[in-house]
């Protein structure tokens, strides 16, 4: 699979909505992006994942030196990431949102008896925040489409926040209902940037990726 970048201490992949990051449990399950990435580059190792629905941008290292140095700066969130993602119904920001951002400030624990599912679980759950901020509405539709700013990392946060919030992703078979889970034929989320320092030169790179819906 050819990246979009490659240098001697990182590649950025741009994943198909429908392909794991990496392998699963099973047979059917080893067609995964870390796996036809390593044919061409067998030094290659993960350092973040998207959902197998999700599409966009991730990173891989080249080596177990700058996948820790990588590592660190996810830990750190010394990395900046944009995902855009179409939603249900008319979702406006509070009257107090600042430049249109608002914010999504709710736990998330695993949802143990339907694991993989996670939910909002003020008592157990881990802080996890996510910003957000309207890009247009599409009346006929009855979806808007929405900026994402994710300031933690956990798994399914994107989903399981605007979920919570009453506005699920389109295509989102996990968390959303009949009418926005029909909606759409893929989930309809995109990680579409990001932004961080090299790890051996220390500048500033940033990548996009076009969204594809």
């Amino acid at each position: 699979m050819a990246p979009l970048f490659a240098d001697d201490a990182l590649l950025v992949l741009d994943k198909p909505s429908g392909l794991l990051a990496v392998p699963g449990r099973g047979a059917e399950k080893q067609d995964a992006l870390s796996t036809r990435v390593r044919h061409r580059y067998p030094d290659a190792l993960i350092v973040h994942r998207l959902d197998m629905a999700t599409s966009g941008l991730m990173l891989m290292a080249r080596g177990p030196h700058v996948q820790r140095a990588l590592n660190q700066c996810f830990a750190d969130r010394k990395v900046s990431k944009r995902y855009e993602a179409v939603v249900s119904g008319r979702l406006a920001p509070p009257a107090d949102a600042c430049d249109g951002w608002s914010v999504i400030d709710l736990p998330i624990s695993v949802d143990w008896p339907k694991r993989p599912l996670r939910i909002i679980d003020a008592a157990r759950g881990q802080p996890s925040v996510t910003h957000w901020r309207v890009l247009s509405y599409d009346p006929v539709r009855r979806a808007t489409r929405v900026l994402l700013a994710p300031v933690t990392g956990r798994s399914h946060q994107l989903r399981v926040h605007l979920q919570a919030i009453g506005h699920p992703i389109l295509g989102d078979t996990l968390y959303a209902g009949a009418a926005a889970r029909c909606q759409s034929s893929r989930l309809l989320l995109h990680a579409c940037a990001l932004q961080f320092a090299h790890p051996v030169t220390g500048a500033q790179v940033a990548f996009e990726s076009p969204v594809p819906f």
